[in-house]
């Protein structure tokens, strides 16, 4: 993840001028939020460019969630290639990530992946915070969200399928993740993404 980061600008005129630009080598590496929408995007998300002053970058899906954002229904962050800290190179937080993808808190707790890690839990919490501003639940609830809205969109498999093979322990609180963080249930997703029409920067609405 650190070489990923240095990747980033060093400065916030540099980093929104290449967002301005959609910099492909930005996706992955950063999520762009919107404060007067309260919606994250991919940095190549085709949209109208935001004032600056409205604008604020965060390291991690996890990270815009954590801040209240929700994500872009055009550009769906969660189809973002991730950058190599997440594809499971040798430094703590990324295998941590590597492990987590692979759905090591699905099953167990942050206790048990420090353990694999050999780490600690408070270790294994600042090091999240510091590089991903995002705890290692945050990162995994966000995953399951994710997959769970990729097979919404691409397949017809039933809801209680998807939450199952998503890493959620039942449809219901499959469920309230999407109502918290979309404000609507996982059913309204059935093809959303391609169907969606208007300003993909606005906040979505509850039917």
């Amino acid at each position: 993840m650190l070489a990923c980061i240095k990747r980033v600008m060093s400065d916030f005129a540099n980093r929104y001028e290449a967002f301005r630009r959609r910099d492909p080598a930005l996706d992955g590496v950063v999520f762009v939020a919107v404060r007067t929408t309260g919606v994250y995007c991919r940095p190549v998300c085709r949209a109208r460019t935001p004032l600056a002053r409205n604008v604020c970058f965060y390291p991690s899906a996890a990270a815009a969630e954590r801040a209240g954002y929700r994500p872009c229904l055009r550009c769906r962050p969660e189809t973002a290639p991730f950058c190599p800290a997440w594809k499971g190179t040798r430094t703590t937080v990324e295998r941590a990530l590597s492990l987590i993808e692979a759905g090591a808190l699905d099953q167990g707790g942050v206790e048990a992946l420090a353990g694999r890690l050999g780490i600690g839990t408070r270790h294994l919490s600042r090091l999240f915070a510091a590089h991903l501003d995002a705890s290692p639940a945050q990162v995994a609830q966000s995953l399951r969200v994710q997959r769970a809205k990729r097979l919404l969109d691409d397949t017809d498999l039933p809801v209680t399928d998807i939450a199952r093979s998503a890493g959620f322990s039942s449809s219901r609180r499959m469920s309230a993740a999407f109502v918290n963080l979309y404000g609507r249930p996982p059913s309204a997703f059935r093809g959303h993404s391609s169907s969606r029409k208007g300003n993909p920067w606005l906040r979505p609405t509850a039917p």
